[in-house]
């Protein structure tokens, strides 16, 4: 008993052309014209959801930038209020220092009434000194540290104001786009309906061309018909005749030589 040869299905690639598939594309349950066909309403399903896409413009694109840039300023603003709280805290510690180094100074200034002899003398007046000096630099410090709270506090008020004015931008935006949502929700849900429906005949190796053309071409068509009777109607190159007769058969894929679209009978529409 002969055995069958099974066949060898090569990886898909997907910068597959509808012209990389020519000879495989007859293989499926489908005939060609309704393979054909199903190819071209499927293109008329994405065209319909691009100019939907299109309505709403560069609208998602400016509402997702706004939302990044809210929750960043949002953390700026929580870095400066830390940074705040430890300018703070920094001069807590140095009014201590100070309050330690006025009990050191009294402390000093009261055994200099004991003192034994001039080295003694001399060497409370050196701590004192110390003391005096550690306690200029604490409060340099505490000066220093209060123009720099400052500095923060005006620029978290500049970082809130901008964070209410981008939550303005955003709530408007939002409530456009939610408008154009609204509007066309349900023409998009139909569409994409009908889409799946169209892909779901294809096979994987046809869907993967088709994307790849679709992606690679500026108006996003990879299945067009014959436009103004002899002509590709995505490059608008004209066609040989002997092409428009076969395009018109329904019974082999003709694909554009100039731009690699699919070509498909006027009829279709």
């Amino acid at each position: 008993m002969a055995k069958k040869t099974k066949k060898i299905e090569t990886p898909i690639d997907q910068r597959e052309t509808f012209v990389s598939i020519q000879k495989s594309f007859a293989d499926s349950d489908l005939t060609v014209s309704e393979k054909l066909q199903t190819l071209y309403s499927l293109q008329q399903a994405d065209t319909a959801i691009d100019k939907i896409l299109q309505l709403r413009g560069e609208l998602p694109i400016e509402v997702e930038a706004l939302e990044n840039e809210i929750v960043e300023l949002k953390a700026k603003a929580t870095r400066i209020a830390e940074l705040v709280e430890e300018y703070n805290k920094f001069i807590t510690e140095n009014k201590l220092g100070i309050t330690e180094c006025n009990e050191q100074i009294e402390k000093y200034r009261s055994q200099l009434e004991n003192v034994a002899n001039s080295r003694e003398y001399d060497s409370l007046n050196k701590e004192i000194e110390n003391q005096d000096l550690l306690r200029q630099i604490a409060e340099k410090h505490i000066n220093e540290t209060r123009e720099r709270i400052f500095e923060k506090k005006n620029e978290l008020e500049v970082v809130k104001e901008k964070i209410s004015v981008r939550t303005e931008d955003l709530k408007a935006k939002k409530e456009e786009l939610a408008t154009i949502v609204e509007a066309t929700s349900k023409d998009e849900e139909r569409l994409r309906a009908n889409r799946d429906a169209c892909a779901a005949k294809i096979d994987e190796r046809t869907m993967s061309a088709y994307d790849h053309i679709r992606q690679s071409c500026n108006n996003h068509l990879a299945v067009v018909s014959v436009f103004n009777g002899d002509s590709c109607g995505g490059c608008f190159n004209t066609i040989a005749p002997q092409r428009l007769i076969d395009i018109a058969s329904n019974k082999r894929m003709i694909i554009c030589e100039y731009c690699g679209r699919i070509l498909v009978n006027p009829d279709f529409e």
